[in-house]
């Protein structure tokens, strides 16, 4: 079976960035005084700029703006300093990685691909490339086909490749459930955690075992990294061909200032480059980079240990509230003791003891149970050099129910099960942590900030005292440094288009959020593998109002300037204004854009006709 992504097969993952000291400090050095000039500019905003003619506008911005610079801080803290973990030698033998030396034997290690509606040939391709996993000392590796859709043909694909075969007779806690089962049917030392799509690369277990050589690394999280991806054409390149080649000597200029600008490639902004070199790796100084499930490697004994101390944990609470209820209804002072036991012993009957979390965001949660776990103290590392390669969400409904599936994890944990409020991790962890929770709150103040400019334009009324020499002495050095700080602390890693898909992004979170609230379960739909066909314009109705009222507001106010004919408007605050819409808009058009975008017809030999609702996955 030929799939759309053939032609791709021999690219090569990019390398990590190159660390540099000078620049690393140079960052810190605009950080600092990004922070600096944010806070004097909040404590003028608030002290001297408010609008008081008109507080219900000028409010909301202060309070977004507000919000948005605590992102910043986080962000800055999260980048502040790269501490790579040295790659050590690949261990011989178990005992190299554990404390307590035992009779000492070859490492075992298994690799395991939960699957559901994955296509039998998809997953042959990710089986048949674990099968050439090397590793330079005698191992016991096994892989595992751990199947929830309960599939003959899947079962014969283990049998003709000479691999393992799970499944269940339910799919309680989807994937979570899915790896808890197979944990209970299996006994490696080590676990590789694949999707479905994951096609990892010979050298995985030789680069990443050296790292549990120390006892206390729990789990090793490698890049992912989508090979899929549309190629795109370099700045100067696409310049020289519809402008000649002086202009692209602009691009070429352009490029070395602010770093590679692609066009054409990944309309979905899914190259998770920026996550994992920039904002993962910076997360190892303070032992705070998360697992994010494919490419994992986790140690079992650490896996297996949380999760009991957790499920004590778990049912102790229980046991707790209930008694208090018991208490408050009899005004007794304490539970009867065979009472209290008989209690204990219906809680433990009725809770589920599982290593990974039965929630739609398990990797995350499991990462804060064991990051978490104060008598062990585990570590995680992120792993520089990408490992395996997969499959990235191929049109915007894939993307859509990604996404979802991603803020509303988060947004459920940080509402119903916040880490930072407990004991157990080290403030630096719960500010690396909250930094992730608080970006998937940002469709609340990104509303503010694309609302802001167009009933500017459309009233005249300014949100600011005034748009006057003195708030842009405020303002400008702000922004300015805001802009230099990231662009040195990225490292050159391209940024433009995750920033623009971020506050075009509210939408889907804004929808998580709801759910959430509502107190309604996000599943686990799985995203789909193959390229879907079609427009998706109704996914991206929110984004088209704000373009058009953004167009069409601001040509309003210009022509109600020019003529005089309406409102009061300043020139400095329609030029501001102007450059603030016009960057909504170019947010907005790249998410119109995506909706509308498709391969050529050459290039999709495999595609999947949809016309069903788009499923969120609540229930």
């Amino acid at each position: 079976m030929d799939f759309y992504f053939s032609e791709f097969e021999k690219r090569t993952p990019p390398q990590p960035a190159s660390y540099s000291a000078s620049r690393e400090l140079l960052y810190q050095y605009l950080a600092t005084c990004n922070i600096a000039l944010g806070i004097w500019y909040l404590v003028w905003r608030w002290g001297f700029a408010l609008n008081y003619d008109a507080m219900w506008f000028s409010l909301p911005l202060a309070f977004a703006e507000s919000c948005a610079f605590v992102g910043s801080v986080l962000f800055a803290f999260n980048l502040w300093k790269t501490s790579d973990e040295p790659i050590k030698s690949p261990p011989a033998t178990i005992n190299e990685c554990i404390n307590e030396p035992m009779d000492d034997r070859p490492i075992g290690v298994d690799i395991m691909f939960p699957t559901y509606d994955e296509e039998p040939e998809l997953v042959a391709l990710s089986i048949r490339d674990a099968l050439n996993v090397r590793y330079p000392h005698e191992i016991e590796t096994r892989i595992f086909i751990l199947d929830d859709g309960r599939r003959p043909e899947m079962a014969q694909l283990a049998a003709d490749m000479g691999v393992e075969y799970i499944t269940r007779d339910n799919n309680v806690g989807y994937k979570a459930g899915n790896l808890r089962n197979a944990l209970e049917q299996t006994y490696g030392d080590f676990i590789v955690i694949c999707d479905a799509d994951t096609r990892p690369f010979p050298s995985i277990l030789e680069n990443t075992l050296g790292y549990f050589k120390d006892p206390d690394v729990a789990w090793v999280q490698t890049p992912q990294w989508f090979f899929d991806l549309p190629a795109g054409e370099r700045l100067p390149a696409w310049l020289k061909k519809r402008l000649g080649t002086p202009i692209s000597w602009l691009g070429s200029a352009f490029e070395k200032i602010y770093g590679p600008v692609t066009l054409g490639r990944d309309p979905y902004a899914n190259d998770p480059q920026m996550f994992y070199d920039v904002i993962q790796r910076r997360r190892n100084w303070a032992n705070a980079s998360f697992c994010c499930g494919a490419g994992s490697i986790h140690r079992r004994e650490a896996v297996m240990e949380a999760a009991l101390r957790s499920y004590s944990q778990q049912i102790s609470k229980e046991h707790e509230e209930v008694e208090k209820q018991i208490r408050k209804l009899t005004k007794e002072k304490s539970v009867d003791k065979n009472i209290s036991a008989n209690l204990r012993q219906e809680i433990i009957f009725d809770t589920e003891f599982t290593p990974y979390k039965f929630h739609v965001s398990e990797d995350i949660y499991t990462s804060l149970i064991l990051h978490g776990d104060t008598e062990r103290e585990w570590r995680s590392i992120q792993h520089p050099q990408i490992e395996s390669k997969m499959l990235s969400p191929q049109d915007l409904q894939s993307w859509t129910v990604q996404r979802f599936k991603y803020s509303g994890g988060s947004i459920d944990i940080f509402m119903n099960d916040n880490p930072l409020f407990k004991k157990g991790m080290s403030l630096k962890q719960k500010l690396m942590y909250g930094a992730s929770f608080w970006s998937n709150l940002s469709a609340i103040w990104n509303i503010i900030f694309l609302a802001c400019p167009i009933v500017y334009f459309l009233t005249s009324i300014a949100p600011v005292s005034a748009y006057d020499t003195t708030f842009y002495m405020h303002f400008l050095p702000f922004v300015i440094t805001a802009e230099l700080a990231m662009m040195v602390g990225t490292w050159g890693v391209a940024g433009y288009q995750g920033k623009t898909n971020f506050l075009s992004f509210f939408p889907v979170n804004l929808r998580a959020l709801w759910t959430v609230l509502r107190g309604k379960k996000i599943s686990f739909p799985t995203t789909p593998k193959s390229r879907q066909q079609g427009l998706f314009l109704h996914l991206v109705i929110p984004q088209i109002a704000v373009f058009a009222l953004s167009l069409g507001s601001m040509a309003f106010a210009w022509y109600a300037y020019s003529s005089g004919s309406f409102g009061s408007y300043s020139l400095g605050g329609l030029i501001l204004n102007s450059f603030w819409t016009i960057n909504n808009m170019m947010a907005m058009w790249g998410m119109i854009a995506a909706a509308c975008w498709s391969p050529p017809a050459d290039d999709v030999p495999t595609t999947v006709e949809t016309t069903k609702e788009l499923d969120y996955g609540i229930e």
